[in-house]
């Protein structure tokens, strides 16, 4: 391919790069094997969250390396570095799972720190694990340098007894092994073949939600989601980003040009039409915010309800990412929202064309029922909705994909912390009919807002997933399921409704209507919060005391910053 000449005193890269008083700079580069020519080419980061924490992030040091060939081949030199990540899988249950979120700030912090330090002119990144693809996402936006995005790929299906299974089998397993119904070997044997290849959980739930959206907002080329990790075909993606991103560069293309209002209402239909995880509405604020768009909870649930569910993948359905992948990707998703009217088509993306013309050769795949067609939708109705009411007066979500029903009413049973409610149900000291109720582990309370996939799953486990409700201010993995309420706010650490909740009180849930509500008298309401002090934490230095004093509620992301609105100059433009 024809390699682009650039003019570096247009980029930031000249700032540590160029002119007799970098000299010094230039030789740290020297000392690492680059030529001259290479330090006068653009300087591209290609940033992945690899680690050895868990099978999500195993696999993106190889892709990176594909990546830095793309990158050089097109005329870039490429520099390639390394954040942290968070592997919800393992954080989960436990304390750890408060350093979740708080690794999408960390993620997207370093690596705005590391460009800004180097002076990088355009990135490419990886990564795997739930919070990292929002995470890198967020960077990217933030820097607003020439970016491309890629997902490191989802995990193959694990087998066992005839049947394919995910991680979220053995979360289930553990509470069919509680009551009895599963032995300590069938457990064991389980556990054993559930996850048997690198990548990142494999039904639609967070990460594979969020690889989705990185095609469907514009960041990530058409067909990089969809392939399983292990396979070598996913280096050739990798390769292209590469090239993809010094395109960019030379179009003069940057991630706020393609995160627009409409590229986001984009992505929340893709959310919204394979029955994604609930974490997207937390995510999608986020990433709107690092450019200066409001687009909330209430934005995101608008789009959800108003979207038809055609993507039959797990929790709520029959089949996972590597099956979409078989029967034609996200572009097979996106391409029938297109045709039905649910897409802006106009929107750029990374690949210098509109989604529209990304779009123009897919053609329907009728050998196929991953996918159903837009007129025969699993439901006229996303696979998420928002809520709103007395309990949840700054809203709350829930993923209904897979509910058999949209209404529930049941007396609260109150809990101050997960663990508290995980004995409980571990013990069956609960009843059914009853609304589970887990407050003070919103983004400040928690601090962290924790997932409770422990929970949720151990409650399907004892086939109970269905007969209560599960109702929190913290976060629920987007392999849960059953009627399970989160990102309720006001959240309980600053005074909100469910922080004033009594074991009793009763709870009626309508989904049907979006509604979340608590049938207590306003009077009475007042006289509790009047009455109600802040609990003390035990978390008062370090990472997650500093994320405590910062972060702002779920309704509008859960951010730590004051975004794109307050800036004065993006880095791009320094």
């Amino acid at each position: 391919m024809a390699i682009t000449l650039f003019d570096k005193s247009k980029l930031p890269s000249r700032h540590s790069t160029v002119g007799p008083e970098r000299a010094p700079h230039r030789s740290y580069y020297y000392a690492m094997g680059l030529r001259k020519e290479d330090i006068a080419r653009p300087f591209v980061g290609v940033v992945t969250t690899w680690n050895e924490a868990a099978p999500c992030n195993i696999a993106l040091h190889r892709q990176a390396q594909a990546a830095k060939i793309g990158v050089s081949r097109a005329g870039g030199t490429p520099r390639e570095f390394t954040t942290i990540t968070v592997t919800d899988g393992i954080a989960m249950g436990h304390q750890g799972m408060k350093s979740s979120l708080v690794s999408r700030e960390v993620i997207a912090d370093s690596i705005e720190l590391t460009v800004r330090g180097h002076g990088y002119d355009a990135l490419v990144g990886f990564a795997g694990c739930d919070k990292s693809l929002p995470g890198v996402m967020m960077a990217m936006v933030r820097l607003n340098v020439p970016s491309v995005f890629m997902y490191g790929g989802s995990i193959l299906p694990g087998k066992w007894r005839g049947r394919d299974v995910t991680v979220v089998d053995v979360f289930e397993a553990v509470g069919q092994h509680a009551v009895g119904k599963l032995s300590d070997a069938e457990l064991e044997e389980l556990e054993q073949v559930a996850c048997p290849s690198a990548g990142s959980c494999g039904g639609q739930f967070t990460a594979n939600t969020m690889a989705c959206v990185s095609e469907a907002i514009g960041l990530a080329l058409p067909y990089s989601a969809g392939l399983p990790a292990p396979l070598e075909a996913r280096d050739r993606y990798a390769e292209l980003s590469g090239e993809a991103v010094m395109r960019c560069l030379e179009l003069g293309i940057r991630p706020r040009d393609i995160v627009t209002r409409k590229s986001l209402e984009n992505a929340a239909r893709i959310v919204a039409c394979s029955g994604g995880s609930t974490n997207a509405a937390l995510h999608l604020p986020a990433i709107a915010h690092e450019a200066g768009i409001d687009f909330d909870l209430h934005a995101v649930a608008e789009i959800f309800r108003s979207t038809p569910y055609i993507g039959d993948l797990k929790p709520g359905g029959r089949y996972v990412m590597a099956d979409l992948a078989q029967a034609g990707g996200v572009p097979l998703l996106m391409k029938a929202l297109l045709d039905g009217g649910y897409l802006h088509g106009d929107c750029i993306t990374v690949t210098g064309k509109t989604v529209a013309e990304n779009l123009a050769e897919v053609r329907w795949n009728p050998d196929q029922d991953v996918v159903r067609p837009i007129t025969n939708p699993i439901t006229p109705y996303g696979g998420v909705v928002g809520l709103k009411g007395s309990l949840a007066p700054e809203g709350a979500i829930v993923k209904i994909a897979g509910l058999k029903t949209l209404k529930f009413r049941g007396p609260a049973r109150v809990f101050d912390c997960e663990e508290d409610c995980m004995k409980a149900v571990q013990s069956r000291a609960y009843n059914e009919g009853e609304v589970l109720v887990i407050r003070y582990e919103g983004p400040k309370g928690g601090p962290g807002m924790r997932e409770m996939l422990s929970v949720t799953s151990a409650l399907y486990g004892q086939g109970m997933g269905e007969k209560v409700a599960l109702v929190t201010d913290g976060r629920f993995s987007g392999g849960t399921r059953g009627f399970c309420i989160g990102h309720v706010g006001p959240e309980a650490a600053v005074g909100g409704p469910i922080g004033l909740l009594r074991d009793g009180d009763i709870i009626a849930i309508d989904a049907e209507k979006g509604t979340l509500d608590v049938e207590l008298s306003e009077e009475e309401l007042a006289r509790r919060r009047a009455e109600w002090k802040a609990p003390s934490t035990i978390y008062t230095s370090g990472a997650l005391y500093k994320y405590a004093q910062l972060v702002g509620p779920a309704v509008k992301g859960a951010v730590t910053h004051p975004g794109a609105k307050a800036e004065v100059v993006c880095y791009a433009d320094l």
